[in-house]
């Protein structure tokens, strides 16, 4: 499971929402939420933006760590 998709699974818990509530209020298919929840690779960023919002949090570029 990928960084995001643990802190949607937890921010979703935190608050109380389900999928479906999550999906409804954030405006995005219960469909979006599972893969964005099980870590798929390829997820339309305009729509991890809209979930993200309800946590008060964004994706934006970064650098890429070198390890």
């Amino acid at each position: 499971m990928t960084q995001l998709a643990k802190y949607v699974k937890e921010m979703r818990k935190q608050f109380g929402l389900t999928q479906v509530d999550l999906s409804q209020k954030s405006g995005v298919g219960l469909r979006f939420v599972r893969e964005l929840e099980q870590g798929k690779e390829t997820l339309r960023l305009d729509k991890v933006n809209q979930v993200l919002a309800l946590f008060g949090a964004a994706m934006q570029p970064g650098k890429i760590s070198e390890s």
